[in-house]
């Protein structure tokens, strides 16, 4: 599981597949910022991680202080489905 921060928006929700990086990865959560103030291109930040640690996101059974933080341009997302489940 890990805190990815994209630059821009590239059409991905709650619960939508991408592919990040070479893998795939689900979203689990995705906090829109700097729609009023702030950059000028919106920045999402997402928790994602693996189909299979869902049920630890779910249980919260990690500290989001200590999640690997990355970021990067939508242009290098490539969303493979609207949701998981």
């Amino acid at each position: 599981m890990k805190q990815l921060i994209v630059h821009g928006d590239p059409g991905i929700r709650k619960n939508a597949v991408i592919e990040y990086d070479g893998e795939e990865y689900v979203c689990f959560a995705i906090a829109r910022q700097g729609e009023w103030h702030g950059p000028e291109r919106v920045q999402l930040w997402c928790t994602i991680g693996k189909e299979e640690e869902y049920d630890d996101y779910q249980r919260r059974n990690y500290i989001p202080n200590h999640l690997e933080t990355e970021d990067t341009d939508a242009d290098a997302i490539e969303v493979v489905a609207k949701s998981f489940t």
